[in-house]
């Protein structure tokens, strides 16, 4: 199993944008994407505009498939004129 955390900051004024954004993408990786695990966005209750992805794939060929997904890269288009700088994209190992 692949896990991967992303923390992005928002633009104020675009949260309710960023969030709308994310529910799209999260109904077509649940339709389109059965290795995909887990697709879950956060919000922090401590700091106004930063959000947590969480995400966990099958395995690598999940993960690689979702990465090239026509409807992921359009979303990253969208996505940067939302966010407040880079995000910051972390791999996790489970512990078993």
């Amino acid at each position: 199993m692949i896990s991967v955390v992303t923390t992005v900051r928002i633009q104020d004024g675009k949260t309710r944008d960023f969030e709308q954004l994310f529910v799209r993408m999260a109904a077509k990786v649940k339709a389109n994407e059965p290795g995909v695990l887990v697709y879950q966005l956060t919000r922090s209750r401590t700091e106004p505009g930063v959000y947590k992805m969480i995400e966990f794939y099958r395995d690598q060929a999940a993960f690689e498939a979702h990465a090239a997904a026509d409807y992921f890269q359009a979303s990253l288009v969208d996505l940067a004129g939302l966010v407040a700088g880079e995000p910051v994209v972390e791999f996790l190992d489970p512990v078993e």
